[in-house]
């Protein structure tokens, strides 16, 4: 392969070649995230510490000459053969600074997000490099499923890197999902990646306030204020005060009660219930809604001018049936958790995961979780097969019941419902067998078995 040739205006690191690899190691070491510098051949030339502990290389291990997408990846081959976005290929065939989202496997072999940064470097001599900084997305905030991010797809991680983004701006963010796809979990996301981390994360639930309650909840009373009150109490809205407030269903807030949360979100001023000073809170307002507030302004059920406050920055949450490739993982995830509440280990057969994979979870992953709360209940010996992932409730076995069919097996639903997101995958790859393999997470002899049952071959 010929290394390319740049205009001289474009802009690239130089590395002089007679400052040697001690220097060059020691300028690399003093970078925060994981980084490498990698060859035309795919091959790491120095890795800094960081890149060597979250890969579980030895600090003093000779890693020159191994392949980054062995390391990394766990790989056999790189990355854009895999269908994926490809810092190197893009960097050496433009000489521009690439930016991706990938998925790496850290030392014990787990997945986690990555947003990798790929820049141009050229020494004095010509010799062009990749040099890669690793920032991890992801890390897990707290034990189990509950306190972090998991999901691995592309749409997933699109979604992952706004977040990202929104997190280092004031302005205010609406997410926007369906319930049950992790919106509180995407504001804490937001909040503990915000310049505002170490202040408060306050939730308002927006469903339980009415117009005797908002005002006492959100700005808090004096004491002698109204009947019962019988101490000063702060509101959640000065309780958020250098942090952030989640409005949680925001869409369900009544009309009249819309203009006094404009006011105070306008402002930062507001008064306690029964008190006379004005008082002042700085609050960054995260909200989050499963209805289509835009619509909602065309029917005039919600105020345009405090959409416009709140919808800032605007983040759709996918739900879980367009990011079936997460459901292995997240239900692993929340097994584990469970498995530690209940005291006793338990895992599913791959005919139980198949059968999650196919199911359109109309719940998202709340339902998941009840999914498989349930079979944990019912499994007498830990393990949940097929007959334990108990989906009555499913859109496919209700549309079942209400037609008639000769069919009459607990099976046939799913597996018209596997049939057509086999049909989707292929089409997204192209025919590409493998790739859709990997997607399904069955072998590819597998795969072929289902295509012949299904006629898709």
């Amino acid at each position: 392969m010929t290394t390319p040739r740049f205009p001289q205006q474009r802009p690239s690191h130089t590395i002089p070649t007679e400052m040697g690899a001690n220097l060059t190691q020691s300028l690399i070491d003093a970078q925060d995230h994981p980084f490498v510098l990698i060859d035309e051949e795919y091959r790491l030339v120095a890795a800094n510490l960081a890149y060597r502990r979250v890969y579980g290389l030895d600090e003093h291990a000779d890693v020159v000459g191994r392949h980054c997408y062995e390391v990394s990846h766990r790989l056999d081959r790189p990355c854009h053969l895999n269908g994926e976005d490809c810092p190197h290929r893009q960097v050496f065939a433009t000489g521009e600074t690439h930016e991706v989202l990938h998925t790496h496997y850290d030392a014990r072999g787990q997945a986690e997000q990555v947003r990798i940064r790929g820049h141009a470097i050229r020494g004095i001599d010509g010799q062009l490099w990749l040099g890669e900084s690793i920032e991890r997305l992801a890390t897990p905030e707290a034990h189990g499923c509950e306190g972090r991010m998991i999901g691995f797809s592309p749409r997933y991680l699109r979604m992952l890197q706004q977040l990202g983004q929104s997190a280092a701006s004031q302005a205010g963010v609406l997410l926007q999902g369906e319930s049950g796809v992790g919106k509180e979990l995407a504001a804490r996301f937001i909040h503990h990646r915000s310049p505002r981390a170490e202040g408060p994360l306050v939730t308002v639930d927006c469903t339980t306030l009415n117009g005797n309650l908002f005002e006492a909840e959100l700005f808090g009373h004096e004491r002698g204020a109204f009947t019962g009150s019988v101490g000063r109490r702060p509101g959640l809205f000065e309780q958020a005060d250098k942090g952030t407030l989640f409005l949680d269903e925001v869409g369900e807030l009544p009309l009249e009660l819309q203009a006094k949360l404009l006011r105070v979100l306008e402002t930062g001023e507001f008064r306690r219930v029964g008190g006379r000073n004005l008082l002042h809170a700085d609050v960054r307002v995260v909200a989050a809604t499963n209805r289509d507030l835009r619509q909602r302004v065309d029917e005039g059920s919600f105020r345009e001018d405090l959409y416009y406050r709140l919808a800032c920055i605007v983040v759709s949450l996918p739900a879980l049936r367009e990011r079936r490739e997460d459901i292995p993982a997240l239900a692993d995830a929340l097994l584990n958790q469970l498995c530690r509440e209940h005291g006793r280990p338990c895992y599913m057969t791959r005919e139980a995961v198949d059968c999650l994979i196919c199911y359109d979870f109309p719940g998202n992953i709340r339902e998941l979780k009840n999914v498989l709360q349930r079979a944990v209940a019912l499994s007498p010996d830990g393990v949940i097969d097929a007959g334990q992932i108990d989906l009555d409730v499913s859109r496919e076995r209700r549309a079942v019941s209400e037609a008639p069919s000769a069919e009459g097996s607990r099976g046939a639903p799913l597996q018209r419902v596997e049939s057509r997101y086999i049909a989707e995958l292929l089409a997204h790859h192209d025919g590409h067998r493998r790739r859709v393999a990997e997607a399904l997470g069955v072998s590819e002899r597998t795969l072929y078995r289902k295509l012949r049952r299904y006629g898709l071959g």
